[in-house]
């Protein structure tokens, strides 16, 4: 045992009872679980994202070393049941038990010369285990009920787990589609452990997820580079997605949401495989994110603007609350049912076969600047359709271009995205000030607080246009920034 491989499901209250008696057939178990999970003072542990717990299972205690994974199905595990301990004693967490394995040399690495480890949180948990044998494969399921306990914090634990014992993961992919559309399931990456850190950290909500690049060396087929870039975004976005539908996301957990759901759709894109009902249904997200997007850029870019109007002395006018769609949108079935066939991606059929990634990313990139280079010419003669075309370009010539780091020359890697960034910057700071005019334009009443904002936004609109065009000529005139990667403009 080297690697679990697991699927985490919310399960909304309405649904609870039919799942509890879907699980609780004449072979389920029923366990209380409690555990203590240590780690030194200064959190040696947690920087190597690890988790190390012994737990009461049944009458055994069980002590169990998690490492990090691919971060969505799959983590380094290794499991090994205690000396038995008197009753009522805990059993010390013994690294000695885990030598030899990956998750133990990682754990050997992270403890050399820490402090003592000590308990720093545990679980309180009553679990309801169902095997399932489904499409070749044999399946654990578990509803976990109970709590993650931190000193005197408490957060409560309703979930489902899906372990896949042995088989196929396409079918435990498929049982968790069945399963999540039959009670409602809301796929959400987080570990018992990482709830329980939040509460360590006084945190009010989940911490905001940014994106990483994936390991992608030359050679690789496309169907692993692929699969490597879709688990890099599914990494990003999955946890931002997972706070909107727990009710306790920041305006950038949306924005972060979002710009994965644009790299992971720059990926298929560049790579494929062609889907038009995926890519529909993601475009269809993606546009329901948008309104809680813009709704709280509106706000940021409307502040100044009612700012300098009550400055001037015109209170700024009642504004109605706009319904916010997204995390409905995100709790539907065909969204869980949409990630799980993203998942499927983030494991290659063939890592080793077909045509290499390079040639064929290197060619799209060479497409899409040509294409980016072609619109930026003539960037006054733009009107706002072909501007925001531009911009969408743009975003996916530079998301392809960071995941093919490892095909490019650093140095002029650099050069094209210091040119590139910028530029996405001021085009999107424009882009919001020509929603919010278009927003105070239709206003149904012209107070003189709108009167004066709209002026306001029109003279910061005019500045922006200008610095556009000088960041969109700068841009163009580093036409041999990537030359020796063959992607001449």
């Amino acid at each position: 045992m080297g690697v679990e491989i697991e699927l985490k499901f919310q399960v909304p209250p309405g649904r609870l009872a039919a799942l509890t008696r879907a699980l609780a057939t004449r072979t389920a178990e029923r366990l209380d679980l409690r555990a203590a999970y240590v780690d030194t003072p200064d959190g040696h542990l947690k920087r190597a994202r690890l988790a190390w717990r012994v737990r009461r299972e049944g009458p055994h205690w069980v002590q169990t070393l998690k490492g990090p994974g691919d971060g969505l199905v799959q983590r380094l595990e290794h499991e090994v049941r205690c000396a038995p301990v008197p009753e009522g004693a805990v059993p010390t967490a013994d690294a000695a038990l885990h030598a030899g394995t990956d998750a133990g040399r990682l754990l050997a690495r992270a403890l050399a010369g820490a402090p003592p480890v000590q308990v720093v949180y545990g679980t309180e948990i009553r679990r309801l285990r169902r095997m399932m044998r489904h499409g070749g494969a044999r399946i654990e399921l578990a509803l976990d009920q109970g709590e993650v306990v931190a000193g005197d914090r408490r957060a409560p634990v309703c979930e489902l787990e899906m372990e896949l014992l042995d088989g196929p993961l396409d079918a435990l992919l498929s049982l968790a589609r069945t399963w999540a559309q039959r009670y409602a399931l809301v796929l959400d990456p987080a570990t018992k452990s990482e709830r329980a850190q939040w509460l360590i950290d006084g945190a009010a909500t989940r911490p905001v997820v940014r994106g990483a690049e994936p390991a992608l060396r030359r050679g690789l087929s496309v169907d692993a580079a692929r699969a490597a870039m879709v688990a890099a975004a599914l990494a990003h976005g999955l946890p931002n997605a997972a706070a909107l539908t727990a009710g306790v996301a920041v305006p950038d957990h949306v924005h972060q949401l979002r710009v994965a759901m644009r790299r992971l759709r720059s990926v298929l894109r560049a790579l494929g495989p062609v889907d038009p009902a995926r890519d529909q249904a993601l475009q269809a997200l993606f546009a329901r994110l948008g309104g809680r997007r813009d709704a709280d850029v509106m706000q940021d870019t409307l502040a100044p603007a009612w700012a300098a109007a009550e400055a001037a002395g015109w209170p700024r006018p009642m504004t109605e609350s706009v319904a916010d769609t997204a995390a409905e949108a995100l709790v539907a079935s065909a969204v869980t049912a949409l990630w799980l066939d993203l998942l499927a991606l983030t494991v290659p059929t063939a890592p080793a076969a077909g045509a290499a990634w390079d040639g064929v990313v290197l060619g799209r990139l060479r497409r899409w600047r040509r294409t980016a280079r072609r619109l930026a010419a003539d960037w006054d003669g733009l009107d706002t359709a072909q501007r925001h075309r531009l911009r969408k370009q743009l975003k996916r010539l530079r998301y392809l271009l960071e995941f093919a780091a490892p095909l490019l020359p650093a140095r002029r890697l650099r050069a094209e995205l210091a040119h590139l960034r910028p530029l996405q910057e001021i085009l999107g700071h424009w882009n919001d000030l020509s929603v919010a005019r278009a927003h105070l334009a239709a206003w149904p009443q012209p107070t003189p607080a709108v009167v004066f904002s709209a002026g306001w936004l029109a003279r910061a609109a005019e500045a922006a246009e200008a610095e556009c065009r000088r960041a969109v000529k700068r841009w163009r005139a580093t036409n041999d920034g990537l030359r020796g990667a063959d992607l001449r403009g």
